[in-house]
């Protein structure tokens, strides 16, 4: 009589030994060339004969080369590579070869192909930004792969280029990268039939599409942050005037050792275009003055003088802030009248006047004298 547990035994033993099989195949699958997604339109299963169902896929992460901290205000490349850890992890025999020598070579063929199925082809990422104070440049913010090997990393990390707002917030911002692919859900033996259909290929491939949203997240380093909070005073042509700055941190970090710089061109002017500020920490504000001169020739008009500031950051070293401008109005004077020269313009005018008279008088006086004389004689 026929021993079942031994039965039970030989048949664990058989299925083992199918797994085993399996790892080998398909980590010799991986050294072969794969098979691009969709070499032709699927056959139907007519035509085809299944051996083998395997269960796996790919399985899809990310990381990114480098920092993922920015400063507000910059513009950087962010590289991300794209890995698949997709492993086989299971098998399951559903037609037996018997003692068929074609039928068992057809079914070892099959679990070759079938190695296959953890590799994800056709990939499309793209890395949205779900905030306006991060923005994806449009032309890197979607790339695509034609595969993506188990074991393997892509020849080239994915670029893409980013800037981040001079008004963005210090904290951590998460950025999305939905992964479009397919990848090989099953693999069928071809039968004679397939000639009818004049071709040569021993096996047909059926795809999956499946999508894979991973999250970026993105670092905004906190660090002193300026702006020009409050002008006072006002510009005349021809004079020299003084204008009074409020500056405010509105970052998150302080700035020690803080200096206020103005830049004036024609036809302002400026001897003195530093100020101290001392250590501003943040939410403090300080007032200093500037005198500017301004030359005759000045428009009647709102000028915008470029300010920066100088200060020491938390790292003990040299930072500027961001250019501000400091909006100063000027005016033209009001022209007065002199009230002495005027007085003395009506003096020279009734002068004037006087003398005119006194020599029209004169020419009379003389005319008639001559009318006289020439009536005597």
């Amino acid at each position: 009589m026929n021993d079942p547990s031994k039965k039970i035994s030989n048949k664990s033993i058989f299925f083992t030994c199918l797994l085993v099989c399996i790892l080998i195949v398909s980590m010799f699958a991986m050294c072969l060339p794969q098979a691009a997604a969709k070499d032709y339109i699927p056959l139907s299963y007519e035509y085809t004969e299944n051996y083998y169902k395997t269960y796996g896929e790919p399985t899809l992460s990310v990381s990114v080369l480098g920092d993922t901290e920015f400063n507000r205000g910059e513009t950087a490349r962010m590289d991300v590579v794209l890995a698949n850890r997709g492993v086989l992890y299971g098998v399951k025999s559903i037609k037996s070869v018997g003692d068929s020598e074609s039928q068992h070579q057809l079914s070892q063929a099959e679990l070759e192909y079938e190695a296959r199925r953890t590799t994800a082809y056709g990939v499309k990422a793209t890395l949205i930004s779900g905030t306006d104070l991060i923005e994806v440049d449009p032309a890197t913010n979607s790339h695509t792969l034609d595969k993506i090997v188990p074991g393997q990393l892509p020849d080239n990390p994915l670029a893409f280029t980013l800037t981040i707002s001079n008004n963005a917030p210090a904290g951590t911002y998460i950025l999305e990268l939905p992964v479009v692919y397919e990848y090989q859900s099953d693999v069928r033996m071809t039968t004679g039939k397939v000639v009818q259909l004049g071709l040569s290929t021993d096996h047909a491939t059926y795809y999956t599409t499946a999508n894979i949203t991973m999250q970026i997240p993105v670092i905004v380093k906190p660090e002193p942050e300026f702006q020009v909070s409050d002008v006072s005073g006002e510009l005349t042509a021809g004079q020299s005037g003084t204008i009074n700055v409020t500056y405010t941190n509105t970052g998150e970090l302080p700035a020690k050792d803080a200096v206020a710089r103005i830049v004036v061109m024609k036809p302002l002017s400026s001897e003195g275009s530093l100020r101290s500020l001392g250590t501003l920490k943040p939410g403090e504000s300080r007032t200093v003055s500037f005198d500017i001169s301004a030359e005759n020739s000045a428009v009647e008009k709102t000028y915008g003088i470029d300010s920066e500031i100088r200060y020491v950051d938390e790292n003990e070293e040299k930072a500027f802030s961001d250019n501000m401008k400091v909006n100063v109005d000027l005016r033209t004077p009001v022209r007065q009248f002199n009230i002495t020269g005027l007085a003395l313009a009506g003096l020279a005018v009734m002068g004037l006047v006087l003398i005119i008279k006194n020599i029209r008088k004169n020419v009379r006086n003389s005319g008639n004298n001559k009318r006289k004389n020439n009536e005597e004689e």
